[in-house]
């Protein structure tokens, strides 16, 4: 049984300038970075492995690899996320932040369920902070799920069939 997210990993440019974002900025702390010189499968490299902590024991997990190519590009909201909830007060308090900093910023975008603000961080990533409204609980409904996506199907075949 899946009991829940331990780490999401992605690459990064810049350790140091990665913690900056990740610590300094969003308040999560670094708690774990460790150098891997030989993978688990033999092969030799040169690479960081870093975490950062959230509220809930789950973490943000970072590699960089200076050795090895990664194309670093920027991210639109729906190739790539990083969706973290966070409180309300948070919310409009780290926007005014990001916007001293000159982070690029945007929101609040009213979802219905959430409101979320969104960042660029130094890797190219969209970090989302949302937000719960009262009814976010609600608005998650399996049901309603399974009749959106099977609705979904049903309309992108008929489009594709009609080009």
């Amino acid at each position: 049984m899946i009991k829940g997210l331990h780490h999401n990993a992605y690459r990064c440019r810049d350790s140091e300038e990665t913690r900056k974002f990740y610590e300094e900025f969003l308040g999560l702390p670094l708690v774990q970075a460790f150098e891997i010189a030989v993978t688990k499968s033999g092969r030799d490299s040169k690479v960081l492995h870093s975490f950062y902590r959230m509220e809930d024991g789950s973490f943000l997990a970072f590699f960089e690899e200076p050795e090895a190519a990664f194309e670093f590009k920027p991210q639109r909201d729906f190739d790539l996320h990083i969706a973290l909830e966070v409180s309300s007060g948070f919310l409009r308090d780290i926007k005014a932040k990001g916007e001293a900093a000159g982070i690029d910023t945007r929101g609040v975008s009213d979802h219905g369920f959430i409101d979320s603000i969104y960042f660029r961080d130094p890797n190219g990533y969209v970090i989302e902070l949302a937000a719960k409204r009262a009814l976010h609980d609600e608005a998650f409904d399996a049901s309603v799920a399974r009749s959106a996506l099977d609705e979904w199907q049903r309309s992108k075949g008929n489009k594709r069939s009609a080009s």
